[in-house]
C-alpha cells in the first residue's frame, strides 16, 4: 500500500491560504513537518507526494521538502513523487543532484525515472527492474553485464531507497 499525500492541500493547509506554488524555505519546513506526520501516523512504508496540483517548485522548498525528507527518512521508508512537471523535476533534480541524493519520481508527462545523483548505470539497472525486477543474474542477462557487475548496480538502488530489496530479488516500488 502507498499512503498518497495531495501537496496543494498540504500547502493550503500550512498557509492557511488558497496558494498553489511551494516557495521560500518556511513554507518548505512547515509542509515538510505535516509530511513527516503523516508518515509517522501510518503503517504504509511508501509515501507518495502528488505535486499534480502545485504550481512553481523553487529550489529552497525543493531542499526543505524532498531533500529533507530523504536524509530524514531511513530504514524501510521509501518516497515516491508524483505527477511533477518539467520545471519541478528540474528543480528537484538540481537539489538532488547536490546533495548525493536521488528519488523515484513519476512525471505527468512520462513514466517513473531517478532524479538526483544518479549514474547512467543505475538508470539502466533502474529501468531493467521496472521491466520486471528480479535478481543480479537476471539482470546481468538482461544488461549484458557481468552478475558482479549487475549485483552492485541493484545493492546501490536498494540502499538508496530506489527499489525494493528482498531475498536477493529486487522490484520496483509501488506507484499506485
Amino acid at each position: 500500500m502507498v499512503l498518497t499525500i495531495r501537496l496543494n492541500d498540504v500547502l493550503r493547509d500550512a498557509i492557511q491560504r488558497p496558494v498553489r506554488d511551494m516557495v521560500t524555505r518556511p513554507t518548505g519546513a512547515a509542509i515538510r513537518s505535516r509530511i513527516r506526520q503523516a508518515m509517522d501516523a501510518t503503517p504504509h512504508p511508501t509515501a507518495r507526494l502528488d505535486f499534480g496540483e502545485v504550481g512553481l517548485l523553487d529550489f529552497s522548498c525543493a531542499d526543505e521538502v524532498v531533500a529533507k525528507l530523504l536524509r530524514d527518512t531511513g530504514g524501510d521508508r521509501y518516497l515516491v513523487l508524483w505527477a511533477l512537471d518539467d520545471a519541478q523535476s528540474d528543480a528537484v533534480d538540481q537539489v538532488l543532484g547536490r546533495q548525493d541524493l536521488a528519488v523515484v519520481a513519476v512525471l505527468r508527462d512520462g513514466g517513473p525515472v531517478l532524479l538526483g545523483a544518479v549514474t547512467h548505470e543505475l538508470r539502466l539497472a533502474f529501468g531493467a527492474v521496472l521491466e520486471g525486477g528480479g535478481d543480479a543474474r537476471r539482470l546481468a542477462d538482461r544488461l549484458a553485464w557481468t552478475p558482479e557487475r549487475a549485483a552492485d548496480a541493484l545493492q546501490t538502488l536498494a540502499l538508496r531507497r530506489l527499489v525494493l530489496a528482498a531475498h536477493g530479488t529486487f522490484s520496483p516500488l509501488p506507484l499506485q
